[in-house]
């Protein structure tokens, strides 16, 4: 029993505790006409609303905002981690949100930025998806751009649709009507090369969702662990039950039952 408790037998448990610093984003959408164009399932708008949804919901600890625009733009949630309430306003996006038409992207960052003026997270990211130029509200582009990049603010944006023909309805008997779209990429180029982060090309669902997927791998919020050892010691036992076998044998060495034993 001593020999063991000279052993020093011990217990161990680790703790590990993780601490995730969150990053602030803002998603920032087009609802313009053009989004109804059915290049993307069901149109455009309905993929990017699916799109952004997948990817609120994989975020953990970020804050996350939304702004949608068209001639005008409006800040439709601020940042929040209430992730619930969010993917209920994404779902109630529609077309017939805002009278103004065009597309103001100037005006779309600029009132994502204003969000995100009081922001102290380490990192602010905005994503901004549209599919035209900017031909309305009263902000240049790149000077929102510009702003952003003072902020410490960086701008994804992402070219929602296809180059030439694309479907558009049906005609009286049932067919898809075919329209010319063309996409302007100069602007969101121009914005995420200031903000120094990155432009995407989206041409059907699929690729959208892959764009979403690699801004998500980007953009990780920095997770801190710290490891806690809990060490307990078990000699104890052994050493008590050692010194009472050895004080019972020493009562015990010269009574009769050890000249017994001994005989």
């Amino acid at each position: 029993m001593v020999i063991i408790a000279l052993a020093r037998p011990q217990r161990t448990n680790e703790k590990v505790e993780q601490y995730t610093e969150g990053i602030d984003i803002m998603l920032v959408l087009d609802i313009s006409e053009s989004m109804d164009l059915q290049d993307f399932t069901p149109n455009r708008l309905e993929a990017a609303k699916e799109t952004a949804i997948d990817f609120i919901n994989g975020r953990i600890a970020d804050r996350i905002g939304m702004v949608i625009f068209s001639g005008e733009a409006f800040s439709l949630a601020p940042l929040t981690t209430d992730y619930e309430l969010l993917t209920d306003l994404v779902n109630s996006i529609t077309f017939n949100m805002m009278d103004a038409k065009g597309t103001a992207i100037g005006s779309a960052v600029s009132t994502g930025i204003n969000r995100m003026r009081e922001s102290e997270a380490k990192s602010k990211v905005m994503v901004l998806l549209s599919d035209g130029d900017n031909n309305a509200g009263n902000v240049d582009p790149v000077f929102a751009a510009q702003l952003a990049e003072a902020m410490d603010v960086k701008i994804y944006t992402i070219a929602v649709g296809k180059d030439g023909m694309v479907p558009y309805g049906t005609d009286f008997f049932g067919r898809p009507q075919m329209i010319e779209s063309y996409l302007n990429e100069e602007t969101l180029r121009n914005i995420a090369r200031i903000t120094k982060a990155e432009f995407f090309r989206a041409s059907d669902d699929q690729a959208l969702e892959n764009i979403f997927t690699k801004i998500d791998e980007l953009e990780k919020a920095e997770i801190i662990e710290s490891r806690y050892k809990e060490t307990m010691d078990y000699y104890r036992p052994y050493l008590m039950w050692g010194i009472l076998f050895f004080f019972a044998w020493m009562a015990l060495k010269s009574t009769f039952f050890n000249n017994f034993l001994l005989d």
